[in-house]
């Protein structure tokens, strides 16, 4: 599985790519909006974890550009943050996310997320 994490702190871009390239997953890390936008267009991922506070385009708009390509609409994205609001957590979810977590995260519960949803895929369709 593709992991795409965009984070302006290395520490997270480290130690996301850490877990899960030990769980034997491909990992790209980015540290800015618009080369998010960019890496899903040229190399799309299965899965993106996605702060808010970032350079050159916020996560929202992130999102929001992700969601207006065709072939990205049904793309995980799960918005990592420090911003732990109702009123941002209901505008990232409007806006497309699959879901909205707030830092501190457990490493373990993005771990079970990424697994999930790799069953899923591995799963044979009927």
């Amino acid at each position: 599985m593709k992991i795409l994490v965009v984070d302006d702190e290395p520490h997270i871009r480290h130690m996301l790519r850490f877990l899960f390239e030990k769980r034997g997953h491909d990992v790209i890390t980015v540290e800015d909006g618009r080369l998010a936008c960019d890496a899903v267009a040229s190399d799309p991922p299965d899965i993106v974890f996605l702060d808010l506070n970032l350079p050159s385009m916020s996560g929202f708009e992130v999102c929001e550009e992700i969601r207006e390509q065709v072939g990205h609409r049904s793309l995980p994205i799960y918005i990592l943050t420090a911003q732990g609001q109702d009123i941002d957590r209901e505008r990232g979810l409007a806006l497309g996310a699959t879901d909205y977590i707030t830092k501190p995260f457990s490493p373990s519960h993005l771990a079970e997320i990424v697994e999930a949803l790799d069953d899923r895929s591995s799963t044979p369709q009927r």
